[in-house]
C-alpha cells in the first residue's frame, strides 16, 4: 500500500480569535477575554491535516505577499506540504478573518466568523493551466469554495477527465453549476450547506438521526450527478451516502468538551481525504474522521488543533479499540 497522494487547490485565511463571555447584540460592547492569531482556511487546514495524518499532500493557493502569508507557507512547510505551486498576488492582502468564540463556564464553546478572502479570490484560469496535465498525477483532489468558483469548475473538470476522484466540501454556502455537480465523486456539506442545496431539513437528537431525511437530501444532489454524498451533523456525527455501497452513519466520539469548534469540519474533511487514499472501507473512515474532529474540537485555533497520526490512532484505540492498518501513511 502506498502512501497517499492528495492535491488540494484552496484557500489560506489568517484567523484572529477573540473570546468573550457572551456575543454582543447590535450596539452593544462587551470587553472580551483573550485574543490570538493562528493560521487557517479551508483550503490550508485540510491540506495540513492530510499532511500530519501522514499523507503526501501538495497545496495549490493563493497569498499576498505579506507576513500573514509567509507565516501561513512556512506553517504548511512544517507539516511536509508541497508548496512549490504556490501562486502570489502583488497587490492584494493574504486572506484573513475574524473568529468570535463565545466561551460560557459549562457550555460548549459557539463561533461566529468573517471571511475577508483578500488574495484567495484572484486566482485566474491560466495560473492553474498546468494542471490540466499534472492533475493524473494525484490519487485525489479536494476542493471547498473559499476561492473563485470558477477555478473550481476548471480544476475539477481536469481532474474528471484524467480520472481522478474530486472531494468538494461545499463551504461556504454557494450555488454550485450542474456541470461542477457532475464531475464530482465526494461533495460534503453539512447539514445546513445540505438544507441550502436541497430544501431538506435533516433532524437529529443525540444519536438519533431522521435517515428519511437524510437519504432524501443525498438523492437530490447524486441526482445532479455527484457519486456519493458525504454530510456532517455537528454533534450527531455523520452519513454518508455512497454510489454502491448503500448509506452509513457514524456517531460523535462522545464526552468531547468543545475549546474551539473552528476547522472541525476541516479536520473531518482532511482525515476523511486520508482514509479514502489508504482504501479503508467507508466505515472505518468515517470513524476515523469523527475521531479527528474531536480532537480537533478540544483545542485552541485552526491549524494549530489539527491532531498528528498518532494521537489519533492513540484516541481511537481508547475509546473504540478500533487499530487501522495505517502503514502506508507511515511510509517514507
Amino acid at each position: 500500500m502506498k502512501k497517499p497522494k492528495i492535491l488540494v487547490v484552496g484557500s489560506f485565511v489568517m484567523d484572529q480569535i477573540a473570546t468573550t463571555a457572551i456575543f454582543p447584540r447590535e450596539g452593544q460592547t462587551v470587553l472580551g477575554g483573550t485574543f490570538s492569531k493562528a493560521p487557517g482556511g479551508k483550503g490550508a487546514n485540510q491540506a495540513v491535516q492530510m499532511a500530519r495524518l501522514g499523507a503526501d499532500v501538495t497545496m495549490v493557493g493563493k497569498l499576498g505577499r505579506d507576513s500573514n502569508g509567509a507565516e501561513m507557507v512556512k506553517t504548511c512547510e512544517e507539516a511536509g506540504i508541497h508548496t512549490q505551486h504556490m501562486l502570489y498576488d502583488d497587490e492584494l492582502m493574504s486572506g484573513c478573518s475574524v473568529i468570535i468564540l463565545e466561551k460560557a463556564p459549562g457550555k460548549q464553546t459557539v463561533n461566529r466568523i468573517i471571511v475577508l478572502p483578500g488574495s484567495n479570490m484572484s486566482i485566474q484560469p491560466e495560473e492553474i493551466a498546468f494542471l490540466k496535465e499534472k492533475i493524473a498525477e494525484y490519487d485525489l483532489v479536494v476542493l471547498q469554495l473559499e476561492i473563485p468558483m470558477e477555478i473550481n469548475e476548471l480544476v475539477a473538470a481536469y481532474a474528471y477527465e484524467k480520472g481522478v476522484p474530486v472531494m468538494l466540501n461545499s463551504a461556504p454556502s454557494a450555488p454550485l453549476s450542474d456541470e461542477l455537480l457532475c464531475h464530482l465523486t465526494y461533495i460534503s456539506p453539512n447539514e445546513h450547506e445540505a438544507y441550502d442545496m436541497t430544501g431538506i431539513r435533516i433532524s437529529h437528537e443525540g444519536k438519533s438521526v431522521n435517515m428519511e431525511e437524510a437519504r432524501a437530501a443525498a438523492a437530490a444532489l447524486k441526482a445532479k450527478g455527484v457519486k456519493n454524498v458525504l454530510v456532517t451533523l455537528g454533534e450527531a456525527g455523520a452519513i454518508l451516502d455512497t454510489e454502491k455501497d448503500g448509506i452509513f452513519y457514524s456517531p460523535c466520539a462522545e464526552n468531547i468538551m468543545a475549546a474551539d469548534p473552528t476547522a472541525a469540519g476541516d479536520s473531518f474533511v482532511g482525515a476523511f481525504s486520508v482514509g479514502l487514499g489508504c482504501g479503508w472501507g467507508y466505515g472505518e473512515t468515517l470513524q476515523f474522521a469523527n475521531h479527528t474532529a474531536a480532537l480537533t474540537v478540544s483545542a485552541m485555533g485552526a491549524m494549530p488543533s489539527l491532531p498528528s497520526l498518532a494521537r489519533v490512532e492513540k484516541f481511537l484505540k481508547e475509546r473504540t479499540g478500533t487499530v487501522l492498518d495505517t502503514s502506508a501513511l507511515k511510509a517514507q
